[in-house]
């Protein structure tokens, strides 16, 4: 990791570009050039895509469940054995502590194409159904085709595999565009599905811009569309699958709240809070940025929460103690930077809000809390930096209302030392997923939004039907 790179990765082999355009990788720490990639044109996406159609209609959309689970265990084999490097890429690139990479990027990563290959192999298994009259129905299910898989750069390995690993378990072939910002981690799943045997073209990568990204979305040959990233961009990608009347699956923004209940036991969940608040710099869709903290205990629990932010390690994400590493590009710093500048003026800064001392010369941010009410714009627009709104509420009901006003519903979180009234709490939020004392992400469990976050679900065994059609075949 680390050379400049000279090729894409399609159709089972290193295929140099159509043109000598390349993108610039930086490193988020020193904001340094670590290497130069390939810039796919419209012709590389188009040799990428008619290799994932060769590659369906050759065999691997006929294949069995039990092949294609096989095939995507030796994949994850491949992919555990470069754990290490896998997190050293993505923590240089974006910003992500070492630590979070480790457990996220390469273990998450590796135990989604194991769960998938468990949920290929069912798929052999008959479904048959009563019918009316005696007769029968058959139900047959059947890979929808050419996959484009669209992922960001704030966990651009376990979004990516979200989408590869349901979609070749369910027999379909995959193009991936991942984000210019983080590509050097895609020559190592690429180097590690070459290694696993997938037959050519199965899965193929090719690293572009959004215009390229958009002819993508839009080409003949793609079947379906599977894109994690911005609620605008997902917007216009939705638009066009709309038009064609093609599948796609949109995991987008999120605005999510924590609600802090007036009996939480702040010293025995600040682990979870700060990790679902915090998590890779704030750069997460799921974040909870706003904290809800009930009237009458709300100066103890500010005061409580600020301290313990002040306390986080800032710096080097290499650095196994760091807790908060820099944001992923200067563009996105100064972004996060004018979020501040709007918060401080619409409210009351508690903490941080400018650049750290003593740390690389990259793109830092220090952990920021700021005071507002629930209608300001960092309360509602979302950030995707280590900025929390604290909003204060009077009673459960109070608090759901605040959560609720807001157009996304992707996470969110309920702290507090009464298991059930949390949990009923819980469920009165607008969200496709939430914490009781914390957010553990559950291989397994359908994660996805509602409203503006999204649609569909990813994660879990309910994934695969999306990237399956279903026939009935009525038998008399």
């Amino acid at each position: 990791m680390g050379a400049d790179r000279e090729t894409f990765f399609i159709d089972g082999t290193w295929t140099a570009p159509a043109s000598d355009r390349r993108f610039d990788v930086l490193d988020a720490t020193t904001g340094e050039s670590i290497a130069f990639v390939p810039e796919a044109g419209e012709v590389d996406v188009d040799r990428a895509v008619h290799a994932a159609r060769r590659a369906f209609e050759a065999g691997w959309g006929t294949s069995t469940g039990a092949e294609r689970a096989a095939a995507l265990m030796r994949f994850a084999d491949a992919l555990e054995k470069r754990g290490t490097e896998l997190a050293t890429s993505v923590t240089r690139q974006n910003g992500m502590p070492i630590g979070l990479a480790r457990s996220l990027e390469a273990g998450f990563g590796v135990g989604f194409l194991r769960f998938y290959a468990d949920q290929a192999a069912r798929l052999d298994e008959p479904d048959v159904r009563p019918s009316q009259l005696g007769s029968q129905t058959l139900v047959e299910r059947f890979p929808m085709g050419v996959v484009a898989a669209i992922v960001p750069w704030n966990y651009p390995v376990v979004l990516a595999l979200s989408k590869i690993a349901p979609a070749l378990a369910a027999g379909c072939t995959v193009v991936v565009k991942p984000s210019p910002n983080t590509v050097l981690d895609s020559y190592v799943v690429a180097e590690a599905a070459e290694e696993a045997g997938l037959p050519p073209g199965v899965v193929n990568w090719v690293a572009a811009d959004r215009e390229v990204g958009a002819y993508l979305v839009s080409h003949p040959d793609v079947d379906k569309v599977a894109f994690t990233g911005s609620t605008m961009a997902g917007r216009a990608i939705g638009g066009v699958c709309a038009t064609l009347l093609r599948p796609v699956t949109l995991e987008l923004g999120g605005k999510s709240a924590a609600i802090l209940l007036d009996d939480v036991d702040l010293d025995a969940v600040w682990p979870g809070l700060q990790f679902i608040t915090m998590m890779n710099n704030g750069q997460t869709c799921v974040a909870c940025s706003r904290v809800l903290v009930p009237a009458s205990r709300y100066d103890e629990l500010v005061d409580g929460v600020v301290d313990r932010l002040r306390g986080l390690s800032v710096g080097d994400p290499m650095n196994e103690n760091t807790q908060i590493g820099p944001l992923a590009t200067e563009l996105h710093r100064d972004k996060v930077e004018s979020y501040i500048a709007r918060g401080r003026a619409e409210g009351n800064l508690l903490l941080g809000g400018g650049r750290p001392a003593d740390v690389p010369p990259g793109w830092f941010v220090e952990p920021t809390a700021i005071e507002v009410d629930n209608s300001a714009t960092i309360a509602q627009e979302e950030i995707f930096g280590p900025v929390l709104s604290v909003i204060r509420y009077d009673g459960d009901d109070d608090a759901v209302r605040l959560a609720n006003d807001s157009v996304y519903g992707l996470g969110g979180a309920v702290f507090g030392s009464d298991i059930e009234r949390a949990k009923a709490v819980a469920r009165r939020v607008e969200t496709g997923t939430i914490g009781i004392n914390g957010y553990p992400v559950a291989l397994g469990s359908p994660f996805g939004g509602v409203k503006e976050s999204g649609i569909g679900r990813e994660f879990s065994a309910e994934t695969l039907g999306s990237y399956l059609n279903l026939k009935s075949i009525y038998v008399s």
